[in-house]
């Protein structure tokens, strides 16, 4: 057994279960970290970014298993869980087909830290800019709760996601921002992205997993296990603290934190400092 590679999936699995809920683009992270860890080299390193995902997904269907328990048993009797069903789904389907043909394509030339850091700067000054001009305008969410959402805000979160195709966007930041565009109240746009998550990164682990199978069958797959639960139980800590704070906070600091760290990476890069692949 290899415990170098064994550490180096933990460090990863923390990473991962910290920020696939925050704002910050948890994929642009596990590309840094990988980078940082010597692990980018590995056997299926591009494949366990995506596949370890799966830990943080479990924390949320956890965290919601007595809403989604209750969601199969009035799947069709109960209008409120039908409806949060559908939105669902709906939301899910512009990244389904968008991703399906696209996912090699953006493997193969944004999964680097170049493309992670323009995208975190990027990201950062939208969330700055849209944070303060809804303060500026004193815009009232017009959805409050995510019951509330109808199948149209549904299918515009679902197109917002597809911007975190590209690695340091954030699948999070992408919906819980975009939610905000539309007119949702932070903690229904924040619940709504934790749904969404379930099928549309359950999806893209599925679907990775089948097209990388054969470089699967070399690698450890002993540290992508180990990799995964401690996503779980980081992920699972992350689920509960942020949603206690978007009930009195904005995501100015997820804003500068993006920009900072995204100058950051520019930086080492640029100095010579760290020689991150593709620079």
């Amino acid at each position: 057994m290899d415990w170098i590679y064994l550490m180096q999936t933990v460090v990863l699995g923390i990473v991962e279960g910290l920020t696939e809920f925050l704002p910050i683009s948890s994929t642009g992270h596990l590309i840094i970290a990988s980078d940082l860890v010597d692990f980018a080299q590995s056997p299926g390193a591009d494949t366990f970014v995506i596949a370890i995902q799966a830990g943080a997904i479990l924390a949320v269907c956890w965290f919601y298993r007595q809403r989604i328990f209750r969601i199969l048993r009035g799947l069709f009797s109960e209008p409120v869980e039908q409806r949060l069903a559908v939105n669902t789904i709906v939301g899910f389907l512009p990244a389904a087909v968008i991703g399906v043909m696209v996912a090699g394509t953006i493997k193969a030339y944004l999964f680097n830290p170049i493309t992670v850091a323009a995208a975190l700067v990027v990201g950062g000054v939208l969330i700055l800019w849209i944070e303060n001009y809804q303060v500026k305008k004193q815009i009232k969410p017009r959805v409050l709760t995510m019951d509330d959402m109808t199948w149209k805000d549904a299918l515009m979160v679902g197109f917002m996601q597809c911007l975190a195709m590209i690695p340091g966007t954030s699948r999070s930041g992408a919906t819980i921002i975009g939610g905000l565009v539309l007119g949702l109240s932070r903690k229904a746009a924040t619940e709504f992205s934790f749904f969404l998550s379930i099928p549309t990164i359950f999806g893209a682990t599925v679907y990775d997993l089948y097209k990388s199978r054969d470089a699967l069958a070399a690698a450890n797959l002993d540290g992508l296990l180990v990799g995964t639960v401690v996503s779980f139980l980081s992920a699972l800590f992350v689920v509960r603290w942020l949603l206690r704070y978007v009930s009195t906070n904005d995501f100015k600091a997820f804003g500068w934190y993006r920009i900072v760290f995204g100058l950051l990476i520019l930086g080492l890069g640029a100095t010579g400092a760290v020689e991150w692949r593709d620079m």
